[in-house]
Parts: structure tokens; sequence; C-alpha cells
């Protein structure tokens, strides 16, 4: 059965090299972010209880002002557990910390085995690691608008508590990798290339 699927999708990578790259960037993607959202409540407890970084706020980069003329950050983690506070410092580590390790993996697999870029690594690796910057500066200033609402309507709106706490954590969670999803795909095509490999006929026909 594994030998008839794996025929299959070289049938189908054949005829389809775009839509299959499509597909398992897709699928990696998926696996990736669901790894993303099992982190992040494990961070987010780890940073809570052990550092004390809750009560630490982090609001930083003034880009404009909020409808009540407040000041809007981006990145705007207000010291205080949520939903009455921003979370503090603990969470915004907690987001990059669970970003960070998802990119990382994300970075290998993409190259490897949805693209199999033969390219230099180091090359798509400084490229990578800026575009990371700059999504992660446009996630952070998109999150001020969803953050605080989604904690309060599951917190105290509905009331559910905690458990609203934990849900709201992978629903921020997947907002944060839906942005990031969408972003990096074309960038994935442009760094991640494959260089036609010269056969040994041609290297010999070149040779001195």
């Amino acid at each position: 059965m594994f030998t008839a699927i794996t025929t299959w999708w070289a049938r189908f990578q054949e005829k389809h090299p775009e839509l299959s790259k499509f597909g398992m960037f897709l699928l990696l993607s998926n696996g990736v972010t669901v790894l993303q959202l099992a982190l992040m409540p494990l961070a987010r407890w780890y940073f809570d209880s052990a550092t004390g970084l809750t009560d630490v706020g982090f609001q930083v980069l003034p880009v404009g002002t909020n409808i009540d003329g407040s000041t809007y950050f981006m990145f705007d983690y207000a010291a205080g557990a949520l939903p009455e506070g921003g979370g503090g410092l603990s969470y915004f580590l907690a987001v990059q910390l669970t970003l960070l390790i998802a990119q990382v993996i994300n970075f290998f697999l993409q190259r490897n085995i949805t693209f199999k870029s033969n390219t230099s690594p180091w090359v798509a690796a400084g490229w990578y690691a800026a575009a990371y910057v700059v999504i992660t500066f446009l996630a952070a200033a998109a999150q001020g608008f969803y953050k605080a609402p989604i904690y309060d309507l599951l917190m105290n709106i509905w009331g559910w508590g905690a458990t609203g706490q934990v849900v709201a954590d992978v629903v921020t969670m997947i907002i944060n990798s839906a942005i990031s999803f969408w972003v990096f795909y074309p960038i994935f095509k442009l760094i991640f290339r494959q260089q036609p490999v010269k056969t040994e006929a041609e290297s010999g026909a070149v040779a001195p």
C-alpha cells in the first residue's frame, strides 16, 4: 500500500509540479501549526508560573492611536493576566518561542521535502530570517486588533474562565499562523529554488 501511494504521488508530482508543491506545503504547514498549538499552552504555563513576567509590561513601537485615544503599540503586551491585562512579557516570550521553534522546523521541512532546493542553505536561511522578522512585526501589529476581544469574549462574556483562556490561546495562534502561512509561500518559492544539475557528460564537455 505504501509503495502504491509513493508511486501515485511521484506521478502526480510529475504531471502537476506546482499543485503538488502547494499540497505538500499545506500538509507540512498544518502539521507545524498543530505542533505550535500544542506548545503554546505549555510555553505560557512555564513563563507565567516560573518567571513572574506576566506583571512586566512589554509595549513598544507606538504606531498610532486607538479609538479611545490610547496609544496603539505594534507589540502591545500590557502588564497583567488576560483579559484585564495583555499577558505582559510572559505572553510575548511564549508567542515568540513557539513561533521560532515552528519556523525553524518548517524551514528544513519545506526546503528539503516540498521544494527540494539545492541552492545554498545559508543564503536561504538569511532570507528566511529576514522574512521571519518582517512577518513577526506584521503579525504583532495585527494582533492588537483581535487578541484582547477574543480573550474577553471567551473568558468573561461567555464565562468559560480557564477553558476560555486555552481556547483563546488556540484561536489567536491559528490567526497568527494563518498570516505567516499565506505570506511565506511566495517567499519560499523565491528562496528555495532548484538549480539544474549538470550530467557527467556535460561536466566533461566544459572541462579543459
